[in-house]
């Protein structure tokens, strides 16, 4: 496991999340068009009970979603985002023990939540729509920033890189440099390299391989592989069955110094995470 000595103390909102061991992040697509889930938990009543059999998996965030980010997904209107997601985070903020993320990159959509009870914004365009700043700045959330040029629709289009890994080191420096002179410390900061956003198979591998080159950001990591078409493309698997390639990939993201890995898959992972600090723990 890596021994980079990184922040254990990430403030979410009313919550701190311990970083002293990692933590396992339960997808919860409210969407009906997300490349592995989407349609299932459109639903209040549903989505509600998916997190609650998540939590009750070893799941310490739920990552609630209204706006698929795969490849071609078409837009949503930040109403129409807000009617999918608010409810959710507000009955699970009444219900469930957990720290809720919200998966949005619109302002309206995270103030509104950061309201019903979110600890932290993750947010794939690193908070670079109009207003999103100024968003989680006026709040006491956390916030994830990912790597990704371009837009969803897009992204995939011949993406280049001189140096993959560095280039999203700097990428990502320059976006925490951005949030900070907006008003948003530091220790409120996780940093995603953003597998499978603007990135070949090769881009993915040689990122993935040379992680711990991004902890010199000084900012804990999230990893978010699940199911995702690196898997696929790999072991030619349908993303139906990519679960064995997904818990490979989530060891070796928290053997590689990851503190937060983000999956659809929660009892298998908290498994695989709990089995590596058993190793790592013992005399």
């Amino acid at each position: 496991m890596s021994n980079i000595c990184l922040p254990t103390r990430l403030p979410c909102g009313s919550r701190v999340l311990d970083l002293a061991r990692p933590h396992v992040m339960g997808i919860l697509n409210v969407t009906p068009d997300s490349f592995s889930d989407g349609g299932s938990y459109t639903e209040r009543d549903k989505a509600l009970r998916h997190a609650a059999a998540m939590v009750e998996a070893g799941a310490t965030l739920i990552d609630v979603g209204g706006e698929s980010t795969r490849p071609g997904a078409r837009a949503v209107s930040p109403s129409e985002e807000l009617e999918r997601v608010a409810p959710v985070v507000e009955v699970i903020a009444r219900e469930l023990d957990v720290v809720i993320s919200v998966d949005t990159s619109t302002p309206a959509v995270m103030r509104e939540c950061g309201r019903l009870g979110a600890g932290l914004i993750n947010d794939v365009r690193s908070l670079q729509r109009d207003g999103a700043l100024d968003a989680v700045a006026d709040s006491a959330m956390a916030v994830c920033l990912m790597h990704m040029l371009g837009e969803p629709g897009n992204m995939q289009d011949n993406p280049s890189y001189g140096d993959v890994t560095r280039d999203v080191e700097q990428f990502l420096r320059e976006r925490m440099d951005v949030c900070q002179s907006a008003g948003i410390a530091a220790e409120r900061i996780v940093l995603d390299p953003g597998f499978g956003f603007a990135k070949s198979l090769d881009h993915n591998l040689v990122l993935f391989k040379h992680m711990e080159e991004l902890h010199q950001l000084g900012r804990p990591l999230l990893v978010g592989v699940s199911r995702k078409s690196m898997i696929g493309q790999v072991l030619g698997r349908d993303v139906k069955q990519r679960l064995p390639g997904s818990l490979a990939l989530a060891a070796l993201a928290v053997i590689k110094g990851a503190r937060i890995i983000r999956v659809h898959d929660v009892a298998e992972t908290v498994d695989v995470v709990r089995m590596i600090a058993a190793v790592e723990t013992a005399d």
